[in-house]
């Protein structure tokens, strides 16, 4: 699937942009999925924020426990100081995960098709094994900005394996929250290790080179676009403060060849494995 230039751009930059990688059809079955997730979805005694500026969920059975779930996660901005939701259902979820690719038939379709088999052989994934997967929703007005990270920072193999697979629903541009990164990043070393511990975790800082939050290239998308991003490649978005959404679909795989830590947090049962993208019983 890829060509010449396109492995140099992975090798030197640590990102590929694949226009038009999905069709418009199944970027809006997705999405048409999602809106009748969430039409099921009651919030009732679900008050999980997901902010990456403060980590509280983190701390959060319910987003601990997520791994083998499906599961509805708050904008901050969507509650007022009293705790209460101050917008509509549908425009209050910041995202929802982290086995959408296992538990529901449309996810699981489009995150098994053969095409991204093929790419994540071609990235040089021995034994690819799908992790983890978010709607991410980036609401208009309210969408939570995300600060500066590496993706192996959370879901961190020995040796490093982390993809993260980006897909643009919508339109992304700079208005609406697109993506940042730093071309050639991904030669930093890992700056940090999201650990787990029982029912808590911690950062446990590796290096003090901090990593960049100004100066990253926008990676504007058309809906449709495949952003495929090395695990240790630093990237960030911006606030959504727009009248548009940003709705994207992330898929990340690791390498079964290599060793899943055993403190990251995204932790599943024995009883339910990972697959690779043709699943074993």
């Amino acid at each position: 699937m890829l060509h010449n230039a396109q492995r140099r751009a992975w090798a030197e930059q640590g990102y590929l942009h694949l226009e038009g990688f999905a069709s418009a059809a199944s970027c809006d079955g997705l999405r048409a999925r999602m809106a009748a997730l969430l039409d099921a979805f009651d919030p009732e005694g679900v008050t999980t924020v997901f902010a990456t500026d403060d980590q509280r969920h983190a701390q959060d059975r319910y987003f601990l426990d997520s791994g083998d779930k499906i599961r509805f996660f708050f904008e901050a901005e969507a509650f007022d100081a009293a705790g209460r939701l101050t917008v509509e259902k549908r425009h209050s979820i910041n995202k929802v995960g982290h086995a959408l690719h296992d538990l529901d038939p449309v996810f699981d379709r489009f995150s098994r098709d053969p095409s991204l088999a093929s790419l994540a052989g071609e990235l040089g994934l021995a034994e690819p094994l799908l992790l983890q997967s978010m709607y991410i929703f980036k609401q208009p007005g309210i969408g939570g900005e995300v600060t500066c990270h590496q993706d192996s920072t959370f879901l961190h193999t020995e040796p490093s394996s982390c993809i993260g697979l980006w897909f643009a629903l919508e339109d992304a541009t700079l208005e609406n929250g697109c993506l940042l990164a730093e071309p050639g990043g991904h030669r930093r070393p890992l700056a940090a290790r999201f650990r787990r511990d029982g029912w808590s975790t911690r950062m446990e800082q590796l290096d003090a080179t901090p990593l960049p939050t100004a100066g990253l290239l926008p990676l504007e998308a058309r809906k449709g676009d495949l952003i495929v991003l090395h695990g240790q490649l630093p990237h960030r978005s911006n606030a959504n403060r727009s009248a548009r959404s940003r709705h994207a679909y992330t898929l990340h795989l690791i390498d079964g060849a290599c060793r899943y830590s055993a403190d990251n947090w995204l932790q599943r049962p024995a009883s339910n494995p990972l697959h690779g993208f043709v699943r074993t019983s």
